[in-house]
């Protein structure tokens, strides 16, 4: 098994193992005549406070590996942990349970619906019955403020650019405050200036503890990582 390493650089990373695979295996159309192999017995670790980048090159399985880690998806075979959890065992209702308690995902193309404003995008994960619309709002405007976009909250995503797009996409995945941030090429979209203020939020998330896991095959973000897995052909390598 691979294990993430932590470099010793005094950032305070704790130690305890947050999520682990092993042996997993992603097979599309199992047994059938266009059967596709995705992943191929993946065991890794990743420590919690870590920054953990999956790379690989187009085609490599980061993306699935991604959903699966983010309880989107579930493995053909072998088992995932998250706090010790076996969420493979889980039912669909208590996988998106910890999904929407534990996990927030940014996706590559941002996925923000257009007929919604910036702070609805932000708010649509917190379940209504939950909370006020009131309390929503100020939840969603508080994390745009905090990414410099509280004069875009009413703004719809055709209204906003590509960086400005992402930022209300990883607005949206903090909104439940979770442990684990996920990001699928979060550089593939966007421009330099809009990179170099990625890196910025990226360094501050890392700060707050979360843990982060990022697909990427942009060498610009290799430097923030504690750990990176490679990935070629589903498989593991190096």
């Amino acid at each position: 098994m691979i294990t993430a390493g932590i470099r010793d650089q005094g950032l305070g990373v704790s130690e305890k193992e947050l999520i682990r695979c092993e042996g997993v295996w992603k097979i599309y159309n199992e047994d059938r005549p266009h059967e596709v192999q995705a992943l191929a017995d993946v065991s890794l670790k990743i420590t919690e406070g870590s920054f953990t980048i999956l790379g690989g090159p187009s085609g490599s399985g980061k993306t699935t590996l991604l959903a699966l880690l983010g309880t989107m998806d579930r493995p053909s075979r072998g088992k995932i942990f998250i706090g010790g959890k076996d969420i493979t065992a889980l039912s669909d209702t208590a996988l998106a349970s910890l999904r929407r308690g534990s996990i927030g995902f940014v996706f590559q193309n941002f996925n923000l619906i257009p007929r919604l404003s910036a702070w609805e995008n932000v708010s649509a994960p917190i379940v209504p019955v939950e909370s006020k619309e009131k309390d929503r709002r100020d939840r969603a405007v508080g994390l745009l403020q905090k990414f410099g976009l509280a004069e875009r909250a009413s703004h719809t995503p055709e209204e906003l650019s590509g960086g400005e797009q992402q930022r209300v996409a990883i607005a949206r995945a903090l909104v439940n405050d979770p442990r684990i941030i996920i990001l699928d090429e979060p550089t593939s979209n966007i421009d330099a200036e809009a990179t170099a203020v990625l890196i910025d939020i990226l360094n501050g998330l890392k700060a707050e503890g979360r843990t982060l896991l990022v697909s990427t095959h942009d060498q610009v973000l290799r430097p923030l990582a504690d750990a990176v897995f490679e990935l070629k052909r589903g498989r593991l390598s190096g």
